[in-house]
C-alpha cells in the first residue's frame, strides 16, 4: 500500500528559474537513473547530490522532508559498465519495503516509483505516435515534445489484484484463493490479477479475470486499496471478491495452480515453508494479511 507520498510540485515542472535554484542546494538529493537501473548499497537505494550526478535527463520528483528529490536518467551505459549491480524495479522490491527517504542511504518506495515510472516511460518513448518525430523531454521530464508541438504525457494502465473468498466470513472454514505461475519457484502463491480492458468497470474486469484464470465464479466485489506499480507503468487496484462457485479449472497459460486456502492452513504451510507469500512492499501481501487478520511469516 502507498505510504509516505512526497509533494509532486507539478507547478514547478516548467520554472526554469526555481529548478536551477533547488537544484544549486546542495541538501538537494538525486536518484542515478542508468536506463531503468538504479544501485543499492548495503541494501539501501542510493541517492547523491547534484554534485555527485552525471549529464542526463534531469527529472524533478517533488519535495520532501523540506528538500528536493530528482532522478537524473542516463542511457544504460552506466550500469554495463560498473562492476557493481544495478538492478530493475523487480530486483530492488525487498529493499523498499519499510524504508524511508532519509538522508543519502535510504529511500522511500513512492518516490523511487515515481523515478523508476518516469525512465520506464522514456525508455520506449521515442518517436511521437501521431507523426513519427523525435520527442524530447520537458516539463522537467513530465512531457514528450515533437517538432510539430504535439505532446505525450506518461501512461498509467489500470490493473486490478483481488483476493477471492468463500465461505461464511470470519469462520473457521472460511476460504482464500490464491494462484501462481508456472515460472515461480515451487511454493511460491499470490492473489490472481490482471489488466482492465476497454469499455470494463474495474469490478467486472475482476469477475472476468478470475474466471478465465481459475473458473471460479465471483458475485460481490468490493474495493480495498490501490498502489503503484510501474512494472512498467501500471497502477494496482486491490480488491476483494467473493466467490459463487469453488470448483477451479485453471488455465494453465497464466495460471498453472490455484488452491484455496483456510487460515488454519495458509499459517501452517507459512510457517513450514510451503507456501510462500509475496514480500511485504505488494499490495498483494496486504490482501492477503487482512483477509487473515494479521501477520504471516515468510516472503518472497
Amino acid at each position: 500500500m502507498a505510504s509516505g507520498a512526497h509533494d509532486r510540485v507539478g507547478v514547478r515542472r516548467k520554472d526554469d528559474a526555481w529548478l536551477d535554484e533547488r537544484w544549486a542546494d546542495p541538501d538537494t538529493r538525486v536518484l542515478v537513473v542508468s536506463g531503468t537501473r538504479v544501485r543499492p548499497v548495503d541494501g539501501a537505494v542510493v541517492w547523491v547530490s547534484p554534485a555527485q550526478a552525471p549529464d542526463g535527463v534531469r527529472v524533478l520528483l517533488g519535495e520532501r522532508d523540506d528538500r528536493a528529490w530528482f532522478a537524473v536518467i542516463t542511457g544504460p551505459e552506466i550500469a554495463q559498465d560498473a562492476k557493481d549491480e544495478w538492478f530493475p524495479l523487480r530486483g530492488l522490491l525487498p529493499r523498499l519495503a519499510g524504508t524511508e527517504a532519509e538522508g543519502v542511504a535510504g529511500a522511500g518506495a513512492p518516490l523511487v516509483f515515481h523515478a523508476l515510472g518516469l525512465a520506464e516511460w522514456l525508455w520506449v518513448t521515442r518517436f511521437c505516435p501521431r507523426c513519427g518525430e523525435p520527442l524530447a523531454p520537458q516539463a522537467a521530464g513530465h512531457e514528450l515534445g515533437c517538432a510539430n508541438g504535439h505532446v505525450q504525457f506518461p501512461r498509467t494502465d489500470p490493473a486490478v489484484i483481488m483476493v477471492v473468498t468463500s465461505g461464511e466470513p470470519g469462520s473457521e472454514d472460511e476460504r482464500c484463493l490464491l494462484g501462481r505461475q508456472a515460472i515461480w519457484p515451487a511454493g511460491r502463491f499470490s492473489t490472481l490479477a490482471g489488466f482492465c480492458e476497454p469499455g470494463e468497470t474495474l469490478e467486472d474486469a475482476v469477475r472476468r479475470e478470475v474466471l478465465e484464470e481459475t473458473g471460479v465464479v465471483v458475485g460481490d466485489v468490493e474495493y480495498f486499496g490501490n498502489q503503484p506499480w510501474p512494472l512498467p507503468a501500471s497502477l494496482m487496484l486491490g480488491f476483494i471478491g467473493r466467490a459463487v462457485s469453488e470448483d477451479i479449472n485453471v488455465d494453465k497459460d497464466e495460471i498453472e495452480d490455484a488452491r484455496w486456502f483456510t487460515r488454519a492452513e495458509m499459517k501452517a504451510q507459512a510457517e513450514t515453508g510451503e507456501l510462500v507469500l509475496p514480500g511485504g512492499v505488494s499490495i498483494s501481501r496486504s490482501l492477503v494479511e487482512h483477509w487473515y487478520g494479521g501477520p504471516l511469516p515468510g516472503q518472497w
